[in-house]
């Protein structure tokens, strides 16, 4: 019976561990309702208890013919408290919940973060390996037919976006957008990029977008270079579908995520 289970048991122990930050966040989105609505209930409950514990000292004085006596904040507390203990249980497990699903993001965040840079420097080491074997040409052969592959699945009909003074059609290579500009401007932009490192140790991926006029994105806002990880573009000249001279551009060293870390 148990061997029967075991296996049932793992995909479900599976489901709930990747599951579980949408798990907690459920759990804590349910208690907030359910602890504004367990304490308003409570409330109300304690409003008439304490309204009836009133009539009973009111009647007594009536009889007794003594002075009118008012409950005190302790008395109240005392007679009410009870009613509280369940909203107050939900409010702890909400606050739990949310505790917890944010640790589990932060270690799977920082989980990726790390995995992200060891791929990125792999992919560093094989490239420079490439250059080594090859040769600079070769190696900037192959980019250029990646970059031509790029322009072929991607063609820039109807989606060029207008950048700075120049005609130059160029495809960006990392979010496969296409802009017109310079290539004085796209140096400029790079130039730009290279100050922010060098007076403020770290610049993000959407400051070199916005210098060239493209707009930025989530994913670039969380990206960036820093002193250890510095910028620079690289130019690939392609053809566009329609026989446009394009230019493709990309970095020597991809944007890197926990960019801010200046690493010695």
């Amino acid at each position: 019976m148990l061997r029967a289970l075991a296996p049932h048991i793992g995909k479900v122990k599976f489901l709930l561990n990747e599951n579980s930050t949408t798990i907690l966040t459920g759990v804590a989105v349910v208690g907030t309702a359910a602890t504004a609505y367990l304490t308003g209930r409570a409330t109300f409950k304690a409003a008439d208890l304490i309204a009836e514990e009133k009539l009973v000292l009111d009647d007594h004085v009536e009889e007794r013919d003594l002075d009118p006596i008012e409950l005190s904040k302790t008395e109240k507390a005392k007679l009410v408290w009870r009613l509280y203990l369940p909203p107050i249980a939900t409010g702890v497990v909400t606050i739990a919940s949310i505790i917890t699903a944010n640790k589990i993001n932060s270690k799977k965040i920082a989980a990726l973060t790390v995995a992200a840079g060891v791929s990125e420097r792999a992919l560093q080491e094989y490239k420079e390996k490439v250059v080594e074997k090859l040769g600079a040409k070769q190696d900037e052969k192959i980019r250029d037919e990646i970059a031509q592959d790029r322009v072929n699945a991607n063609p820039p009909s109807g989606q060029v976006l207008i950048s700075g003074t120049g005609n130059v059609l160029f495809l960006d290579m990392l979010t496969g957008r296409y802009f017109q500009s310079t290539m004085e401007d796209v140096k400029r932009a790079e130039n730009s990029v290279n100050y922010e490192l060098i007076h403020f140790m770290s610049c993000s991926l959407s400051h070199f977008y916005d210098e060239i006029g493209l707009a930025p994105t989530t994913y670039t806002d969380t990206v960036g270079w820093n002193l250890n990880n510095k910028m620079e573009v690289r130019f690939s000249a392609v053809m566009s579908e329609d026989n446009r001279p394009c230019i493709a551009i990309d970095f020597s060293r991809a944007p890197i995520p926990d960019f801010q870390k200046h690493w010695d």
